[in-house]
Parts: structure tokens; sequence; C-alpha cells
């Protein structure tokens, strides 16, 4: 492998009174063999990413290699809710896997199970076949899988990069010679280490996706009997129980208005006496 040479350093005060700048802070780069030239107009991260991309691929081949995000989504009926979900239990200790989510739930005349499985990826085929041993049909089976091998590998090496601009300008930061541009350093230090933050974290959910896959599983079962019944006797009885109750709201509606009963009764007795007396005058 040929020798990585990176010389970085220039002189931190550009102007004299001392102002410093970040182009200053980088000199010369040189890449097996490539001279400065060729990083010319180039920032100081695209040409330390440039550096440590090419390094990562020559040093650590196998990084290359694919990672596979593999995912699964299954959903069918079932007759008996409870002994499906203690089968499903048994074949998720069986294959050393975990659940992350199980939920219950009903809606008119369907109840339903929703589990999410995380299992380790050399058991994933294993457990998707164990759970789908004996059902007849799938509402849903849909099973992916998706490489993140290539996104890996640029993470890892934009990672580096970002590690070896942090030392950079830790190496600077020693060497400065005001607060001015130890602040300026600082600032950028704390940039830097915010992307290598976002990084790793990112890298860490890979790993952990394509260590330990994910099943979405859902089972259920509808009551047809129920159905039924809510077809004719349920339905009378709504439509009975939903009269008496427009009855019982009519009338309570009466009570809240009664003060405008009154009033009108007050209005209609002055209107009537009003009308006698100008018939009296008329005769």
């Amino acid at each position: 492998m040929k020798l990585l040479s990176v010389l970085l350093f220039g002189t931190l005060l550009a102007c004299s009174d001392g102002s410093s700048s970040k182009e200053g802070f980088i000199s010369q780069v040189d890449l097996d063999g490539r001279s400065s030239a060729d990083y010319a107009g180039m920032e100081l991260e695209d040409a330390v990413y440039e550096l440590s991309e090419n390094s990562a691929y020559q040093e650590t081949p196998a990084l290359a290699q694919s990672k596979i995000i593999k995912t699964a989504t299954i959903e069918f009926e079932t007759r008996d809710m409870q002994k499906t979900h203690e089968r499903v239990l048994r074949i998720v200790r069986q294959n050393k896997a975990f659940l992350q989510k199980d939920n219950t739930g009903k809606q008119y005349s369907r109840e339903f199970r929703q589990l999410i499985i995380r299992v380790p990826t050399e058991n994933f085929q294993a457990l998707v076949d164990s759970i789908g041993a004996g059902v007849a049909y799938f509402d849903k089976k849909d099973i992916s899988r998706r490489d993140v091998g290539e996104e890996f590998v640029d993470l890892q090496a934009r990672l580096k990069a970002k590690r070896i601009l942090e030392e950079r300008y830790l190496a600077l930061l020693a060497k400065a010679k005001n607060v001015k541009e130890m602040l300026e350093i600082e600032r950028e230090l704390s940039s830097i280490r915010e992307e290598i933050e976002a990084k790793q974290g990112r890298l860490n959910y890979l790993q952990d996706q394509v260590s330990q896959s994910t099943v979405y599983l859902e089972f259920y079962r509808t009551d047809v009997e129920t159905i039924a019944t809510q077809s004719y006797g349920a339905k009378m009885g709504n439509a009975l129980k939903g009269g008496w109750n427009g009855i019982s709201s009519f009338f309570l509606g009466l009570l809240y208005i009664w003060p405008f009963f009154v009033i009108l009764g007050i209005i209609a007795f002055f209107m009537r006496r009003y009308l006698k007396r100008k018939k009296k005058v008329a005769s």
C-alpha cells in the first residue's frame, strides 16, 4: 500500500493585524504523489475526505461487502387469537428474537393483534417460515431486502475524514496565538464534532438494522355471528332505542325554551285585548 502523506499546516495569520482565515489552515495536500495543484479550489473538508475515502477503500476492502436490511410484513386471519399468539411467542423464543411492540385492538366485528419482532438476521428466514406454517391464506406477505453497503462505506469514509479534520484543528488550536484565533477554531471544532456525532449515529442505526431484521406481524379474527345478529335483532333494538331517545330529546328541548312560551303567551294576551277594544270602538 502506498504511503499517505498529509501536510496540513500553513500559517494562521494571513494579514499583519493577526486575523486568521480558514483558507490559511492548509498549505499543501499530497495523496499518492498528487500535488497541491490537484486540489486547487477545494475546501479543507473535501480534500481530507477524498484522502480518507481513498485510503478507506484501499485499507479495508471488506467494507465494500453488501450489508442487507431485511424486513417482512405479514398479515393473516386466524380462528383462535390466543393460540396463535402463544405459537408466535414460541417461535420468537426459538429464534432468539424479541418483541418490540405487542398491541391488541377491536374494530366492529374484527379483533386484531399487531406485533413488531426484531430477530437476528441469520434467523430471519426461519422465523418468517415458522410463522407462515399452517396459514392457508395471507392477506399480505411482503419480504424486502435493501442493500446499504454503499451508504455504509461512504459514511465510514466521511466519518474518518471528519476525525482527521478534527485532529488538524486541535493541532491548530494548540498553536493559536490569541483569543480570536482560539474562538474561530473552537467554532469550527464544534461544527465538526456535531457532524461526527450525526454520522456515527447513522452508522449505528444502519448496523443495528443490518444485524437485527424486522418483522411486522398482524393477525385477526372476524366474528361472523356478531355480524348476523347486528343485521336483524340489534338493528331493530337500536332503531327503537333511537326513537325513544329522539322523543326524550324533543321534550327536554321544550323545557329549555319555557321562557319563550311564557313571553309568547303574554304577547298573545295583550294582542287579544287590543283587538277586542278596537272592535268595540268600531261598532
